[in-house]
């Protein structure tokens, strides 16, 4: 009997649609035409890859409403915030064609033996990303055109939720001009894709997911002698200090914490606040926090949609409920709502501290942390006190001294003054348990690529 993947409305809890899973011959088969694809794709100028590259932006803004419908549909984020995601991606797409032909092209060098030398970045052949639900376009276009643009073949298993996502986006890659097959969706199992980073044919792996997931990636890829770029979990500290504009911060704050429903890796989550402001911004914070509105995912009205699946919210529930039984209180929020749908209100604890899950863990969903520093050393002290790095935010009157405090963050990215995601002209990738690898920013365009040497003797 073949296995099937059904997406359920995360607003509703209906379910949307039903997908055949593949065999195992079928995903070998695709895996050897994915290779075949590459061998004449690697063989076309980087000026055509790039053309083809700036059509699937083209094609992504030409179907922006119905794929973002769908993806709102099987994951519940703001339909506005989709569009949004679409835009990016689409922008995605324009940086990496104008940016990568010089990124990519041979250098000459002047050899210390008199010689001359040339570097050349070679593509190395099907690169395998596992990819998570938060963000159903950008997950997919971040790894995806950088290496097509290098010269790869791509290989996606989307999460299940968000299937018919990872489809429509296919269609659109190949309404843009990609030949068939450098681009295929997989549609299998956890134990199929073990099989998949072991395939001779596959040559890097990428996954954005948890630090448990990238540990068993990674082991896996490392027998096999793969590399391997990971995208882990975070819980970014925002840190308030002393000279900052309350309001603004408060703003940043807010939007950071419930963006995309607050299922966001690069989102704030602890709210570090030094001690001559703390009760100014605790009191502004929870009450913007409250005015928080959850809603249909679809209407103008909502501020925040429901969580992607009914297990993430029981999970998130659960951290909130071991945290305040560790001490924390709640100041808004922090009650699972009745009626249909797998909503959940935007939340802030205080009296955090270490030992409790909104302290030590990620908390994927609109929940916040509020610690309280005693002053900005304190404040430093604290934000850097977590197994992750992935991003964080500083907020203050002195923007040189902001810079100067970015250095001693433990992060691959910091924000000042305000809360950001992604820029496809800055690199984006953690340290520490947030993983480690670069995508946007040129870098993702040599992470799968040879850096071969070339000498003339």
């Amino acid at each position: 009997m073949t296995q099937t993947i059904t997406t359920i409305n995360p607003a509703t809890g209906a379910e949307l649609s039903h997908y055949d899973m593949m065999t195992g011959d079928e995903v070998n088969a695709a895996i050897a035409a994915c290779h075949t694809a590459f061998e004449a794709w690697r063989d076309r100028p980087v000026a055509e890859r790039a053309e083809v590259i700036r059509a699937i932006g083209g094609a992504l803004r030409a179907r922006k409403d119905e794929l973002a419908e769908l993806m709102t549909a099987e994951m519940g984020k703001l339909v506005s915030q989709c569009r949004d995601e679409i835009e990016l991606c689409a922008g995605i797409c324009d940086w990496t064609a104008e940016q990568g032909p010089d990124a990519l092209a041979d250098e000459h060098r002047d050899l210390v033996s008199g010689g001359k030398g040339i570097v050349q970045y070679a593509p190395i052949g099907v690169i395998y990303g596992i990819q998570p639900w938060n963000f159903p376009c950008y997950q997919v276009v971040r790894y995806s055109i950088a290496n097509l643009m290098a010269g790869n073949s791509v290989l996606l298993k989307h999460a299940a939720n968000v299937t018919g996502s990872g489809e429509m986006i296919a269609e659109i890659y190949r309404a843009g001009g990609l030949p068939d097959d450098l681009f295929t969706v997989l549609r299998i199992s956890h134990d199929q894709s073990n099989d998949v980073i072991e395939h001779d044919l596959v040559r890097g792996v990428t996954l954005t997911g948890s630090p448990t997931a990238g540990r068993t990636i990674a082991e896996r890829a490392g027998r096999a002698l793969k590399k391997t770029v990971l995208e882990l979990g975070s819980n970014d500290a925002y840190v308030v200090l002393e000279d900052a504009d309350i309001s603004k911060a408060v703003t940043q704050c807010v939007l950071g914490r419930v963006y995309n429903n607050g299922e966001t890796c690069v989102a704030a989550k602890r709210f570090i606040v030094v001690d001559a402001i703390y009760d100014r911004f605790r009191e502004a914070f929870v009450e913007a926090m409250q005015a928080v509105e959850y809603g249909d995912p679809m209407s103008d009205e909502a501020r925040i949609g429901p969580m992607a699946r009914k297990d993430l919210r029981d999970d998130l529930h659960e951290q909130v409920e071991r945290s305040v039984a560790g001490g924390a209180s709640i100041a808004c929020g922090g009650q699972v709502p009745d009626g249909p749908g797998y909503f959940y209100p935007a939340t802030v604890l205080e009296d955090v501290r270490p030992g409790q899950p909104a302290y030590d863990d990620e908390l994927f969903g609109p929940v916040a942390a509020l610690i309280h520093a005693k002053d900005e050393d304190d404040a430093m002290r604290i934000a850097n006190d977590s197994r992750f790095g992935l991003g964080g935010a500083i907020f203050s009157g002195d923007q040189d001294r902001a810079i100067e405090l970015a250095r001693k963050f433990d992060t691959g990215m910091v924000f000042i003054n305000g809360f950001g995601l992604a820029q496809p002209d800055m690199p984006f990738g953690g340290v520490k348990d947030s993983g480690y690898g670069r995508e946007h920013g040129g870098f993702g365009m040599k992470e799968f690529v040879n850096a071969k040497g070339i000498s003339l003797m």
